[in-house]
């Protein structure tokens, strides 16, 4: 049967991609960022998973403000890096994983969460960057095909972090009955505290960040009631992305193994974020 064997937190942050892109890591500002996914890029080729099942948000490229569901699930062959508005990322086609993405479709609407089925979809940074940074600078594919799934943080109202916790629940069911033995793991991406308009344009606040790696891992039921209301006051208007890390973790065990954390700032105008949960 398939397995979930450990979940990944990471934020998306557009600029890593470029800094990868255009090979500047190793400069000073961008130095301290990569460092703390030394360790990440070594323990995912200790623990290379089968399949990834990347939970991350569009930023109006395969949406736009006519059509936005709350969740969309990505059932083809293949997703083609999105061009937002500079090119697309040279970086590989991602591959899906059609058999388990079909499977996770009707088991989890069978268990009464909604989804939109996408049979076509182009991805944009929010699922490439975490892919560049769990494995580094890949040519010519990676490693593993992926099984999106969007989440609507863009426009009001997004899902709960109560809703993303329990469907993340459902997505692990799904999973457990998937009769193919494959080692399946979990990336929740976005976040962490930063807004990018407004008066509060630049907000950080690394106290709100660290308080809820904590609850992530420690107790994650705690976490999941975070108010929408919260998130906007303490993490900026674009801090709601952090319940995409909600459906990650309800995938994962009530008990988890925090193995790595990395939290610095700052990376663009925000705080990156990044923690590796284990399974107990």
């Amino acid at each position: 049967m398939a397995y979930v064997k450990a979940g990944v937190g990471v934020s998306h942050v557009p600029a890593i991609g470029v800094a990868m892109d255009t090979g500047i890591t190793e400069q000073p500002y961008w130095q301290p960022v990569f460092a703390g996914f030394e360790k990440s890029r070594q323990w995912m080729k200790d623990n290379k998973p089968d399949v990834i099942f990347l939970v991350y948000n569009d930023h109006c490229t395969a949406f736009s403000a006519e059509v936005i569901p709350t969740f969309a699930l990505g059932c083809a062959a293949e997703f083609q890096p999105a061009d937002e508005g500079w090119g697309p990322r040279t970086v590989p086609i991602v591959k899906g994983h059609q058999k388990l993405a079909s499977h996770i479709a009707q088991s989890v609407i069978l268990d009464e969460f909604d989804l939109t089925i996408m049979n076509k979809m182009d991805v944009d940074h929010g699922l490439t960057v975490p892919l560049s940074v769990m494995f580094g600078e890949v040519e010519d594919e990676w490693p593993c095909p992926v099984v999106p799934l969007a989440v609507n943080v863009v426009q009001y109202p997004p899902p709960t972090g109560n809703r993303c916790y329990n469907l993340g629940k459902a997505i692990r069911r799904a999973i457990d009955s998937y009769d193919e033995d494959i080692n399946v793991m979990i990336f929740g991406t976005g976040g962490m505290s930063h807004q990018l308009q407004a008066q509060r344009a630049g907000l950080i606040n690394p106290e709100f960040d660290k308080r809820f790696l904590d609850l992530l891992t420690e107790d994650p039921v705690a976490g999941s009631q975070i108010s929408h209301l919260e998130y906007m006051r303490d993490a900026g208007s674009e801090g709601i992305e952090l319940v995409m890390w909600h459906v990650m973790r309800g995938a994962l065990n009530e008990k988890v193994e925090e193995v790595h954390r990395h939290y610095h700032v700052p990376a663009s105008n925000t705080a990156v974020g990044h923690v590796i949960l284990e399974n107990r």
